[in-house]
């Protein structure tokens, strides 16, 4: 649970009414919808996209204080998060580690350079009660690529944004998790292509070093998929990454209608489990888009946006500055069962076949 009692994040007495009651709600819908799925057999993993974390650059405001408490509660009911767009000042990441307390660790890249990198870095936030970090980290450079021409030579290109690969245990299970921000481009043409290309050329990276490693790869965040059907799933897919099913149909933006991001799996340890999955609609609980809330909210709002009409400033809270707030993507997550004691030991009884390669899958 984070930590509120020190932090004051409200102005007035209708400031603190507002932001507690969310708080509470918030609170209300995790224990619903992730707290059942919580144990000390299983890994709770997530992504989530927080938009601009948190430069201010688009001019749509700062994030309020009390933004940071509902982030921070999100990520508490989680083991571990892969969060995209954090920005090249960490000063909102570090507020949010603050809030999550001493039991609470994380990793960041570096910033991606060029326009197409957007000064982005990576994060790693997890809990270290129930995650050890194993020491390996690293970005993925192509040794040949393929980007930039469908299935051709390629241009030579590198991801735009780079995407990194830590490796962690938790349980019995060892694993190599690799987040990304994959490019967006266009909707169409060889911008489009270069999104297939840059999804198809990660996806054959970490098959072919499974296929020399004993290694388990998970590949997640924020791979812009356009839906189950399209191109660019295909190439994610076609690997042999795996997706839970009911992932691949969620939407994962705030407006409902896209299939952004994703939680692909590899993996040659057959006693992993799937559990549960789903996507978190955190509209239901804080920054909802409802009358009360749109009026708590306006006048924290840019100048020149609350000179508009009632109706432009509906769509603007609604679309725009609640997404800058919170985020425009919604939190994504699985359960992994990573308690294998009971394989373990059926496996010593006589008459059957010890475990291949224990050593790599203990609990150390």
């Amino acid at each position: 649970m984070p930590r509120y009692v020190p932090i004051r994040f409200w102005r007035d007495d209708v400031d603190k009414r507002r932001a507690l009651d969310r708080l509470l709600a918030l609170r209300r819908q995790m224990r619903a919808e992730v707290g059942p799925h919580r144990g000390d057999d299983s890994l709770l993993l997530a992504t989530w996209n927080i938009r601009d974390f948190d430069s201010n650059k688009f001019g749509h405001g700062p994030r309020l204080p009390e933004s940071f408490h509902y982030i921070a509660e999100i990520v508490s009911w989680f083991d571990l998060v892969a969060v995209q767009e954090v920005n090249r000042d960490l000063a909102a990441l570090h507020k949010v580690m603050s809030l999550l307390g001493s039991d609470w660790d994380y990793l960041v890249t570096d910033t991606t350079e060029g326009s197409g990198g957007n000064e982005e870095r990576i994060a790693f936030v997890f809990d270290r009660r129930r995650v050890q970090f194993r020491n390996v980290v690293g970005e993925v450079v192509l040794p040949k690529s393929r980007i930039g021409s469908g299935e051709g030579e390629g241009d030579g290109l590198q991801f735009a944004r780079t995407p990194f690969v830590v490796a962690f245990q938790a349980g019995w299970f060892k694993f190599n998790l690799c987040a990304v921000h994959i490019y967006f481009g266009a909707d169409s043409g060889a911008r489009l292509q270069r999104r297939i290309d840059e999804i198809r050329e990660l996806a054959t990276f970490f098959s072919k070093r499974q296929d020399r490693e004993l290694e388990d790869y998970i590949l997640l965040g924020d791979f812009n998929i356009v839906s189950p059907e399209h191109r660019t799933m295909e190439a994610l897919e076609g690997e042999g990454f795996v997706i839970p099913e009911n992932l691949k149909r969620e939407h994962t933006n705030l407006r409902g209608d896209k299939h952004y991001d994703q939680i692909a799996l590899k993996v040659q340890e057959k006693r992993l489990e799937i559990g549960a999955s789903g996507v978190l609609g955190f509209a239901a609980s804080v920054f909802r888009d409802d009358d009360e809330d749109f009026a708590a909210y306006l006048d924290h709002m840019p100048t020149h946006q609350r000179a508009l009409e009632e109706a432009g400033q509906r769509a603007y809270y609604a679309d725009d500055w609640r997404t800058w707030q919170m985020s425009d993507h919604l939190p994504m997550w699985v359960q992994l069962k990573v308690d294998f004691t009971e394989a373990y030991l059926e496996s010593l009884k006589p008459g059957h076949e010890p475990l291949a390669d224990l050593s790599r899958a203990s609990p150390d």
